[in-house]
């Protein structure tokens, strides 16, 4: 056992006197040590049930013959962080919760470890520290919310944010506000549509890392508390049968991966987290390949916030492993890559089939012969730029139209909400990348902003920033390079034609050669916003967007 070397032998002594002190008997030292990760909080809605799943989990382990113990990862709720200064603060985390997560479980020498994450950040974070620390590792998180109602309609958080922008046009009055403020976020649980956090734990159990059902049993219901006690004992196989994180996160497994996300129509935070995540595995995942497997991948679905269903629907329909299911159908999947069930995804996905062919459209009618998410290149994106394209709508896929620029989110809020920006418009929004925020902050409340005025099917925004999964239109994030590293967006001005045109992947603004040579030889890099503390030294080790966002190591 990897833990003996904490456990075992005269020198261990003192260990053992250490762990005496915690209360652990001579029988439970006798026994694998198994770490279970916890990211339950009081602040974050996703995580205020974690502390159940966890408790399961741990006798899930037990019952299976390991001794539980638990440590804790941090968590920032994007919803309460976003508008301000605190967005700043989400994306850097995931490499956090990786770093903090590979020094508990080295110190400690876990034997192997169960993830309990739920929303945006800790997944991928729990992930890339899976494949860093590589001992047999299951996932199980928190659950999505139940959908809220709101005059006899389903919604989610996403409505939220869009009725601030209509109380923000005078459509609803401060009652109306109030009243969804109330009933759209009626449980616990990772906010009930595609956003951020259910793809990301969808998208783990189309990697592998996931039992059955990890991405879409809602957060209240008691089948939760028995997927984390299997969970727990599944942990005990994968120990037994030596099967870790790399021998199941392998390059076949996150083509997978994009395909089910293409299929979901998965939020573009995807296209960050992927390859973060695959780098820790030693796999090389360049975001250009997206187009080709989207070009062969059917969108089967569309829950908030590009159509009304939500992930309680999705988990009645059959879950992902239904939408898994219906890609076979045209042999998109790998069907023998290992899992954390100890069975391949083919004998996983076998006889699970499509429930509501409302929720989960089948190949033969889908949403769209193409997936969700396309990247975007041209001159004013020469590396890459990511779009929701299942979340715009027909009209906007091809637009073209006069750049609104603005230098930081809060100008372009005032601007949206003081009525300033018209149809027609392609707001642009720069120096919020990884880089120049520093964070890469996410643009809800602008594309909220905008949906809520009426503008959603006339109006574009374009950032080197990127975008909650909450957002829908034609919303181009990631836009690499950034301006803070004098990408062509620093150079964009007011009144520049900019053409997107989403079926042939193009993003350009119209300018001649001479003209882009002198507003690059007028360029000048700007001083770092934020100079002291975590987000300093993280702006000077992030990589771009088209890379993930992941952190180089210093020379």
């Amino acid at each position: 056992m990897k833990s003996d070397a904490v456990k075992k032998g005269a020198a261990q002594a003192p260990h053992r006197s250490l762990f005496n002190a915690l209360g652990y008997t001579k029988e439970e030292m006798e026994r694998p040590l198994v770490g279970i990760v916890s990211s339950y909080n009081e602040i974050v809605p996703g995580h205020m049930n974690i502390d159940k799943i966890v408790n399961a989990v741990k006798m899930g382990v037990a019952m299976a013959g390991g001794t539980p113990v638990v440590f804790p990862a941090i968590a920032v709720c994007d919803g309460i962080a976003m508008g301000h200064t605190g967005m700043k603060y989400s994306l850097v985390t995931r490499d956090l919760i990786a770093d903090s997560t590979e020094c508990m479980a080295l110190a400690h020498q876990f034997d192997a470890l169960v993830m309990v994450p739920n929303c945006d950040k800790n997944v991928p974070g729990l992930l890339m520290a899976a494949a860093r620390i590589n001992v047999p590792t299951v996932f199980v998180s928190g659950g999505p919310m139940l959908a809220g109602h709101v005059h006899g309609k389903k919604t989610s958080l996403s409505s939220m944010f869009e009725a601030v922008g209509a109380h923000a046009a005078g459509t609803i009055d401060d009652d109306e506000l109030a009243y969804f403020e109330e009933n759209v976020c009626p449980t616990c649980g990772s906010c009930s549509g595609m956003y951020t956090a259910n793809s990301m734990n969808c998208l783990t159990e189309a990697l592998g890392m996931g039992l059955k059902g990890n991405g879409t049993i809602p957060a209240v219901y008691s089948e939760r508390i028995r997927l984390a006690k299997h969970a727990g004992m599944k942990v005990m196989e994968l120990y037994e049968k030596n099967i870790r994180p790399r021998d199941i996160m392998t390059e076949k497994a996150f083509m997978n991966a994009l395909t089910v996300d293409m299929a979901l129509g998965c939020s573009t935070n995807s296209m960050l987290h992927l390859p973060a995540i695959a780098r820790e595995a030693g796999i090389e995942l360049n975001v250009d390949i997206a187009n080709g497997i989207s070009a062969k991948t059917p969108n089967l679905c569309h829950l908030a916030p590009a159509g009304p269903t939500y992930m309680e629907d999705l988990n009645e329909a059959g879950g992902v492993y239904a939408v898994m299911n219906e890609l076979t159908k045209k042999d998109l999947l790998n069907l023998d890559c290992m899992t954390a069930t100890g069975k391949t995804v083919g004998e996983n996905i076998k006889g699970c089939i499509n429930m509501n062919p409302e929720v989960i459209r089948p190949v033969e009618n889908p949403y769209s012969e193409t997936g969700g998410i396309a990247v975007l290149k041209g001159n004013l994106a020469p590396d890459s730029g990511i779009v929701k394209r299942s979340a715009v709508v027909p009209e906007m896929l091809v637009h073209e139209g006069p750049a609104r620029v603005f230098d930081c989110e809060e100008d372009a809020i005032d601007a949206i909400k003081s009525g300033k920006i018209v149809a027609g418009d392609v707001v642009v929004i720069r120096y919020e990348g990884p880089k120049g925020g520093p964070g890469m902050r996410e643009m809800l409340n602008p594309t909220s902003a905008i949906a809520g005025m009426g503008l959603g099917s006339s109006v574009a925004l374009i950032t080197d920033g990127r975008f909650s999964g909450a957002s829908r239109g034609a919303s181009i994030g990631h836009v690499s390079p950034e301006a803070a590293v004098g990408g062509p967006i620093a150079f964009v001005e007011e009144g520049d034609i900019i053409k997107i045109n989403i079926p042939e992947n193009t993003l350009d603004f119209v300018i001649s050669d001479e003209e882009f040579e002198k507003r690059k030889a007028a360029w000048t890099p700007r001083e770092p916003k934020i100079k002291t503390g975590y987000l300093s030294r993280y702006e000077k080790l992030v990589t771009s967007g088209d890379k993930g966002a992941t952190l180089r190591i210093p020379d």
